[in-house]
């Protein structure tokens, strides 16, 4: 009597089927087409997440800067808008005598990002911090901009 035994392909659990890698491509398209157009939007992959928060006083701009030290970062701010910048030079190009990368991960590039505030600002009394791997940067309003609030007295 003859067997009939049936097997079904297992691919390995690194390959990625046709409608995964179509999905993934989808999804990095219209989630995030910074990748892609990145250098248009004066920025690049590399560049930070930013949050910009307003108030009646200015602007809080934080940038995520992980790993980075404050002198490899450069701040500039003129006519409202703000560009930050960085670059970290790899002293290390290639392993030490004897050593050799087995991954090699870990970026050592620069960065651009440009943000355009909305409204005039004083950027003369702009202030920086950098903790924790966190740029913070507050940018008081123009007096001209800042609301006002008027009393009317009732007779």
């Amino acid at each position: 009597m003859t067997r009939l035994i049936r097997t079904t392909f297992a691919p390995a659990p690194e390959m990625l089927s046709l409608r995964d890698i179509v999905n993934q491509m989808m999804e990095n398209a219209v989630v995030s087409p910074s990748q892609w157009l990145g250098s248009l939007h004066g920025t690049n992959v590399d560049a930070p997440a930013l949050d910009v928060l307003e108030n009646e006083n200015g602007y809080v701009v934080k940038a995520a800067l992980p790993g980075w030290k404050p002198e490899n970062v450069d701040v500039s701010i003129e006519n409202g808008v703000v560009t930050l910048k960085g670059e970290v030079k790899d002293n290390e190009a290639a392993p030490q005598e004897g050593n050799r990368y087995h991954f090699r991960e870990i970026r050592h590039n620069a960065f651009q990002r440009v943000l355009s505030l909305p409204t005039e600002i004083q950027s003369d009394k702009a202030t920086a911090e950098f903790e924790n791997g966190v740029l913070t940067l507050s940018v008081p309003k123009a007096e001209v901009v800042k609301p006002k609030t008027v009393k009317i007295a009732v007779k």
